[in-house]
């Protein structure tokens, strides 16, 4: 699939990543090559959409140095990269980058490292570490927040979408493309459990939910989503022409639920597992627990939110 450059302001562009696409032929094959594998591996959507962009900005870096081939990457060029993005101007805000900016584009070269190792090319190591704030306070929502987004849900077709959206992403803690990508057959109400068929890297999971999240989710398919159904469609969430519901839809009504509860938080789909990591963790469950929960292959990926815990004590 080919690489299409960037012609319109993104949130990305907010945060300050800067386009400029690379004119050396190898680069802009492997800007197409990483792409692909990304969606292959079934990567988060954001990362799909915006680490090829930050790709674009290392290897345009590379070209102004004369580093043609991606052999001659050596360790100081890494530090020398991430000194200029230091450096660099937000390109929309003006300042410099924030360090959670700075720190996705360390997740991206490890990335890209990552792929090349597997495609059987030279690799290089990404040691940069960007310490301090993890993540924005504002995007966690706090205990008495959900609530309040639960109570401003109503009991007619979309509000009982509404009450499982939010039993699918925060009480199961699911990532966005794992909620969207859910079939109806995925959850196991017999046994409070779904099963994850999309997770991150292909990999699958099981993910247990409390009563409550069991009572929302059997409320939804069953008196809800059967009116919704139109054809063969095993989608969970449908609109109501019975398609599968896009991110964005769900986006839209997470902000709507917003609004009515008072909160003006800047928020996601994300936001709401990010949320449930806090609380668990704030409740004393063990971090290998959560690990599990969120389906992290790394425990490293996990401890973002002592940090997070940390901050809002």
């Amino acid at each position: 699939m080919k690489y299409n450059s960037i012609t319109s302001i993104t949130r990305e562009e907010q945060e300050g990543t800067f386009f400029k696409e690379p004119v050396t032929p190898e680069y802009i094959r492997l800007c197409e090559a990483f792409t692909s594998w990304l969606r292959l591996l079934n990567f988060e959507q954001s990362t799909v959409k915006y680490g090829p962009k930050k790709l674009q900005e290392f290897l345009s870096y590379l070209e102004s140095k004369g580093i043609t081939r991606i052999e001659d990457i050596t360790k100081s060029i890494i530090t020398q990269y991430f000194d200029y993005l230091l450096s660099r101007k937000n390109q929309r805000k003006g300042g410099r980058l924030s360090k959670n900016s700075l720190r996705t584009h360390v997740t991206l070269l490890r990335k890209f490292s990552r792929y090349l190792r597997e495609s059987g090319l030279q690799a290089f190591e990404v040691t940069q570490q960007i310490k301090g704030t993890l993540y924005h306070i504002k995007e966690i929502f706090t205990t008495t927040e959900i609530k309040a987004l639960y109570e401003t849900t109503l009991s007619d077709q979309l509000g009982l979408r509404d009450k499982a959206m939010l039993a699918v992403f925060y009480g199961c803690g699911l990532r966005r493309s794992e909620g969207i990508s859910l079939d109806a057959e995925d959850i196991l109400l017999d046994r409070n459990l779904v099963h994850v068929r999309k997770g991150k890297n292909y990999t699958e999971r099981y993910v247990p939910f409390s009563g409550a999240v069991r009572e929302d989710l059997k409320n939804y398919i069953e008196y809800a989503r059967p009116s919704m159904i139109q054809g063969t469609t095993k989608a969970l969430f449908l609109t109501l022409q019975g398609n599968r519901v896009h991110g964005g839809t769900m986006i839209k009504r997470l902000h709507q639920l917003q609004e009515k509860a008072g909160i003006t938080k800047e928020a996601g789909l994300h936001s709401l597992r990010h949320s449930i990591a806090t609380h668990l963790l704030q409740s004393g469950m063990e971090l290998e627990k959560i690990k599990q929960f969120l389906g992290h292959t790394s425990l490293e990926s996990t401890q973002i939110y002592t940090h997070i815990v940390h901050e809002t004590k």
